[in-house]
């Protein structure tokens, strides 16, 4: 299969971007002092809040590197071969 260069570009300005949003929100959720992910902040205390924002975040990063992957192999592709958008 064959990707467009605009939909590689799409695919890896999502991974990107997912990446960069992602590590902000996990950045974000560490350093919560208002008791949701943490109790009374104790970090060696996290709640179930805590662990399901984790693993949303973890999966939705893990998504974004494999998005973006497949975005770069298709520009790599597209550079080997005349465009034809």
């Amino acid at each position: 299969m064959k990707l467009s260069r605009r939909t590689s570009w799409f695919l890896t300005a999502f991974g990107v971007w997912s990446i960069i949003i992602w590590t902000t929100f996990v950045k974000n959720l560490w350093k919560d002092s208002g008791g949701q992910a943490f109790t009374n902040g104790d970090h060696s205390q996290p709640t179930a809040f805590f662990w399901v924002h984790l693993l949303l975040a973890v999966t939705s990063f893990a998504l974004g590197i494999a998005v973006g992957a497949i975005g770069l192999r298709g520009l790599r592709a597209t550079r080997r071969t005349p465009a034809t958008d």
